[in-house]
């Protein structure tokens, strides 16, 4: 059995419309609503083993301020292999995760992230920033997990609605 976290990234900034879309940071809302969702991990008993996060300025500032804010001990991936990532692409990286973490957290972009919360419940979703969906997994090894993979939702959250 594993647990797979999807989140999107935390409220980024659009202060300087000359800077590139993947450089945008989090703006004041996104920094204060980070650490909220690491609580609420926590308190769901779901702290992941490893994050995985598109390497975007603020997917990756979110991922680093959800672990320092509930000092993990997860190792951070950061890759632009998620930047706005189709499903497939997270399915890809999630096969290279070690079958020793049981709990993993993708953080990424809409609307792949979107997509693929969809596809593994059979249910339609929408995740607004730092929005968050839980999900339990009936596999030994993260490589079976797939498109077809029907998962059980075990928690979600989304602090506001979409933006």
């Amino acid at each position: 059995m594993k647990t797979l976290l999807l989140m999107r990234h935390a409220k980024s900034s659009w202060s300087d419309p000359a800077r590139d879309d993947h450089d945008r940071p989090l703006n004041k809302r996104g920094e204060r609503d980070a650490p909220v969702v690491a609580r609420l991990i926590a308190d769901g008993g779901w702290v992941p083993d490893l994050i995985v996060s598109s390497s975007a300025c603020r997917a990756r500032q979110t991922a680093l301020v959800i672990a320092e804010s509930s000092a993990w001990s997860a190792d951070v991936w950061l890759t632009r292999r998620l930047y706005l990532a189709e499903p497939r692409e997270y399915l890809a990286l999630l096969a290279q995760v070690p079958d020793a973490a049981s709990r993993v957290l993708m953080i990424g972009h809409n609307p792949g992230l979107e997509q693929l919360a969809s596809e593994l419940s059979g249910v339609e979703w929408t995740l607004p920033t730092a929005a968050l969906v839980v999900f339990s997994l009936d596999v030994e090894r993260w490589e079976d997990v797939g498109l077809d993979t029907r998962a059980q939702i075990v928690g979600n959250h989304a602090p506001r609605p979409v933006d």
